[in-house]
């Protein structure tokens, strides 16, 4: 038995590294707007995050949101809109949203779909946050729903 320990001991490290290699891959989102609002400007900022395909800066937008928007992505979510697909769980869409001089910052929209958050809204948190990170909605946002309901996925722009 003895001679088996060194075996078994390796066996159970490989498993334990599998199972934290694996979790480390999956992205945790998380539904804590503070906590939610550091991850997308403290530990993996959006300003770094590429622009969703087709969007390269700047573009017309329309209420509640404004007048020019532009519109960040992580890697899970331009992956996903690469191959036509729907957003799958870790995706974070960040939305800046400007006045009419396309240089007054309004307000910041982002949008991460949570697997088992919200079911019955296509597993979409909601935020929304003045230009200084104070929470002016966030989590299972009624008015976000109600109007993204509509379109494919809770989103309406695609991939051009």
């Amino acid at each position: 038995m003895q001679k088996h320990i060194p075996a078994l001991v390796l066996f159970v490290g490989l498993i334990t590294l599998a199972v934290c290699l694996g979790a480390a891959a999956e992205p945790l989102i998380p539904t804590s707007p503070g906590k939610f609002w550091t991850l997308i400007t403290q530990t993996t900022p959006y300003k770094n995050w590429s622009h969703w395909p087709g969007y390269p800066g700047k573009y017309p937008g329309k209420s509640p949101h404004g007048a020019y928007l532009e519109l960040y992505a992580n890697d899970v979510a331009i992956q996903a809109a690469k191959q036509g697909r729907n957003m799958p769980d870790g995706a974070i869409l960040v939305k800046e949203n400007y006045g009419r001089d396309q240089k007054t910052l309004l307000s910041i929209t982002p949008m991460a779909k949570v697997k088992g958050y919200n079911p019955d809204a296509g597993d979409w948190f909601w935020a929304k946050y003045s230009t200084d990170g104070k929470v002016e909605a966030a989590g299972k946002v009624d008015s976000c729903i109600n109007c993204h309901r509509s379109g494919k996925d809770y989103r309406f722009t695609k991939p051009r």
